[in-house]
């Protein structure tokens, strides 16, 4: 190899080295300037209470020691809770649903020069999630307005994406968050915008410190009914809405008084109760515990309800192990379960709350 080769390898590793560094120093500028927008706290809002692991041992259907999805050969329905109405387009008043500091983070977007609802709407679609991670949209108006939708009729001034931190997927990821910031941009470079966010690394603890309470207050308790033979999908439908349960997805939910789920009613094959003409064996019941409203007789009433079924439908009512309840264990269960309710709400959890049905779905 000649000295004329060398030297252009040597020249060729030097410029390599000096475009390495020169990205190193820029990304390190901007993070210092996003960090002084944005301090990070030394302690997670959502942990300052702690969190107790081993809540309800021995006495759930599954408890999740490691992430996994919910539910019961299929994912477990979400619980519906009453959202608060957004404000009428053009009003004085602010929309009342805000950002959770708790359990997301929030990229500001801050534009230039005030923009049209009705150009930011066809975007939207493409704000809804990043990976396995669901993202809300909210802005102020150039009346400075807070809004929890984007309506075609206003003019906005800014725009905020609010990113879950961690679900049952687990925390939020490196790439998941890269993807949101990814989104951010792309609004900034159509619309003339500058977006603000903290350091990705304060965001990936954050995200996995929510995920380690919520892995230890994850609890599910389930029943399954039995029918023997198999009975028409129509006629088991019937039955269970005469009981008292009504849709939720393919599932179908017992509602408390505030319409949020108590437990809920599946089929064993994951299908929806009007899919097909095939006949259903099993039934699976399942108590979400973080996302089921604190009760006091939670799997009680669960165990009431699947005995009412059991009865109507000529099934036989027995635990996650096969085996028929035992006597008295309802009142067990639900001591253990007081328990769980408890830390979830030291945890700032309260079982059934928004806040709980968005980090346990």
């Amino acid at each position: 190899m000649s000295d004329l080769q060398i030297g252009l390898i040597a020249l060729g590793v030097l410029l390599i080295l000096l475009v390495l560094g020169f990205n190193w120093w820029q990304d390190r500028r901007v993070r210092r300037k996003m960090q002084s927008h944005f301090p990070t706290s030394e302690q997670d809002p959502l942990l300052g209470a702690g969190a107790s692991s081993g809540a309800a041992s021995g006495v759930t259907a599954s408890t999740a020691a490691a992430r996994r999805e919910p539910g019961m050969g299929g994912d477990a329905p979400r619980a519906q809770s009453g959202q608060p109405a957004p404000v009428d387009p053009g009003s004085d008043a602010d929309d009342t649903e805000e950002p959770d500091p708790a359990c997301e983070v929030v990229i500001e977007i801050n534009f230039a020069e005030t923009v049209r609802g009705a150009d930011l709407l066809p975007y939207m679609q493409s704000l809804r999630s990043v990976g396995r991670k669901p993202m809300r949209v909210f802005a102020e108006t150039d009346q400075r307005r807070h809004r929890a939708r984007i309506h075609a009729g206003e003019s906005y001034g800014s725009m905020q994406l609010a990113v879950l931190l961690a679900n049952r997927s687990g925390p939020l990821t490196a790439i998941e968050w890269s993807q949101a910031w990814a989104r951010a941009q792309d609004m900034a470079e159509r619309f003339d915008a500058t977006i603000e966010g903290p350091d990705q690394q304060a965001v990936l603890e954050q995200g996995a410190r929510l995920d380690d309470t919520c892995a230890a207050l994850d609890t599910q308790v389930g029943l399954t009914l039995l029918l023997g033979a198999a009975q028409p999908a129509a006629e088991v439908l019937s039955v269970a809405r005469d009981t008292g349960f009504v849709a939720d997805g393919n599932r179908l939910a017992w509602p408390a008084e505030n319409g949020v789920a108590r437990f809920t009613l599946a089929r064993a094959d994951g299908a929806a109760f009007d899919a097909g003409m095939g006949g259903i064996e099993r039934l699976y019941l399942l108590l979400d515990v973080p996302c089921s409203p604190a009760d006091s007789r939670a799997f009680g009433r669960m165990v009431d309800v699947g005995r009412d079924l059991a009865a109507r439908l000529r099934a036989e009512l027995v635990d996650d192990q096969g085996k028929p309840l035992a006597d008295g264990s309802e009142t067990v269960i639900d001591e253990r379960l007081q328990v769980l309710f408890g830390q979830l709400e030291q945890a700032g959890l309260p079982a059934g709350s928004e806040r709980a049905q968005r980090v346990f779905a």
